[in-house]
């Protein structure tokens, strides 16, 4: 719809451009005519005629804008895109449907971490993940690595460890 107003602003903004070409063509011609001795042969009748023709194309370019703009300027493109993006930012609760989806994707260390930070209530230090799970360091930060690029937890440092957050996401 903004399009349309768009477009008619544009239109509107044509005609006054192209009354204000009349009235200067018409005055121009007028001064023309009292000042140049030489009849049509006077150079000046050129360089009105020349000016003329480029004001009328800039009118014309103008007016197809306005015309596009008005007839086929969609902007439910612009809408619909806008609104896919926000659903994808927008994050989405943890469901049961969701939760099982993602166990399946998931290897079985990579379920045993999630695991043990869902079993806390969504939020465990990194240090007793290591502890609970019997995993090394190195390979719970390697977990954690692809449990975060799969967005289902994040990490925060706290002093000397990290917290695991789970998130609700997905």
């Amino acid at each position: 719809m903004r399009n349309k107003i768009a477009g008619l602003i544009v239109l509107g903004i044509d005609l006054l451009i192209g009354i204000i070409i009349f009235i200067f063509n018409k005055a121009l011609t007028e001064i023309v005519s009292t000042s140049c001795s030489h009849g049509l042969s006077c150079p000046m009748w050129g360089t009105i005629d020349a000016q003329t023709n480029i004001s009328m194309a800039i009118m014309v370019l103008v007016a197809l804008i306005g015309f596009y703009l008005f007839f086929f300027g969609e902007e439910t493109r612009i809408v619909t895109r806008i609104k896919r993006v926000k659903e994808r930012l927008e994050p989405k609760k943890l469901t049961k449907e969701n939760y099982e989806k993602i166990m399946k994707t998931l290897d079985s260390d990579e379920k045993a971490v999630l695991g043990k930070v869902i079993e806390s209530e969504g939020t465990l230090f990194q240090s007793s993940l290591i502890e609970s799970t019997g995993l090394s360091k190195v390979k719970v930060t390697r977990i954690l690595d692809r449990l975060e690029g799969k967005d289902l937890v994040e990490r925060k440092r706290r002093g000397m460890t990290n917290v695991i957050i789970l998130k609700h996401s997905r």
